[in-house]
């Protein structure tokens, strides 16, 4: 992490202008952690010993984050997504997210406020959450088998995640269902994971299998590409695919639907075997402030050293434009693992 100091920031840039990088990709989606903990402990994510969790003290307060999120928000940024750890599990989200809905995005109108979850306590709070100005969550399920869940998960809770899918949707959030899909784990689900979001009315994503922790957690041989998802897709449900752009549809993923005319589809978001850099519109701002330019590298600008050493909020702006600046082409994972940047998934959300 690199500490922030004053000297150092481009003073020249003008820091009111909308965040484009050196790539010319602008940057219009901010992903917000709200901390490193989470009341799962899945295998990918997190390591199952050895995690040492940040105090109380050192994460952003949620002062601290609303101000932030109102800098990004004059930077032209429109979509602010909440994520852990899991966020449900910060004292205070629902309180927060009423905050954040009140922020206003470059057009005036309110941020695009979303969540990613693992859905646990969403059975309790999707309504609230939901009043609150929440307007989507994405929704963590990696498999419909309840001893998989377990071996996943290091829980034994796929019923309430379920009950918590279904609340979102009785609440009236928008909701996609993701799925890390592992050979030899889920891979024999992955259309009946797509037939159980159909069901629903929900939009099903698979996301590849990527080195984080410095490759500790990274299996190479449980990783299927996007390729060998759709082909199982399609030779599951005896239908070819085509790819699709759905209006309003952003971020990663790209899309395919069962050419049968049935409208069904689904997302795969391949960070190993087909890049998405060249596109890539985000930035990731830890629980403890520190700011990302790509999920791939561990190297970040600590947003929490100006805000608590005093900076205005014209020294926010200058220090994300640092970052934006220093945003990388793409990224090096490799299907050995090597390229692994040392942070856990769980300290950055995704």
């Amino acid at each position: 992490m690199v500490p922030w100091r004053p000297s150092e920031l481009p003073v020249h840039l003008p820091v009111i202008a909308p965040l484009v990088d050196g790539l010319r990709r602008r940057i219009d989606y901010l992903r917000v952690s709200l901390t490193d903990r989470c009341n799962f402990r899945c295998t990918y994510c997190m390591p199952e010993q050895g995690m040492v969790f940040h105090r109380r003290a050192e994460l952003l307060t949620f002062e601290e984050i609303e101000r932030v999120v109102r800098v990004f928000a004059g930077l032209g940024v429109e979509r602010v997504r909440l994520t852990g750890g899991e966020p449900t599990v910060r004292h205070g989200v629902l309180d927060l997210v009423a905050r954040l809905a009140e922020v206003p995005g470059p057009g005036g109108e309110p941020l695009r406020l979303v969540m990613t979850s693992n859905g646990f306590l969403l059975g309790e709070l999707a309504g609230p959450l939901r009043r609150a100005g929440l307007r989507e969550v994405n929704i963590s399920i990696d498999t419909l088998d309840a001893q998989i869940f377990r071996q996943l998960t290091r829980r034994d809770e796929i019923g309430a995640v379920i009950s918590g899918i279904d609340a979102a949707l009785e609440a009236g959030l928008k909701v996609k269902l993701n799925a890390v899909a592992l050979r030899g784990v889920n891979d024999g689900e992955l259309a009946d994971l797509c037939r159980f979001a159909w069901d629903r009315g929900v939009l099903p994503r698979f996301i590849e299998h990527m080195p984080m922790s410095g490759g500790q957690l990274f299996d190479r041989e449980q990783r299927i590409d996007a390729a060998e998802i759709r082909q199982r897709v399609s030779e599951a449900t005896g239908t070819s695919l085509r790819q699709v752009s759905p209006e309003g549809v952003h971020g990663p993923s790209r899309y395919w639907e069962l050419d049968d005319g049935s409208g069904r589809r689904f997302g795969i978001i391949s960070a190993m075997s087909e890049h998405f850099c060249d596109t890539c519109n985000r930035l990731r701002l830890t629980a403890t402030g520190d700011l990302h330019a790509c999920l791939a590298y561990d190297d970040a600008l600590s947003l929490r050293d100006v805000v608590r050493k005093g900076g205005t909020d014209a020294d926010l702006r200058a220090a994300i434009h640092a970052a934006v600046a220093g945003k990388r082409v793409g990224h090096q994972f490799q299907s050995t693992g090597v390229g692994a940047p040392g942070k856990h998934m769980i300290a950055i959300g995704g």
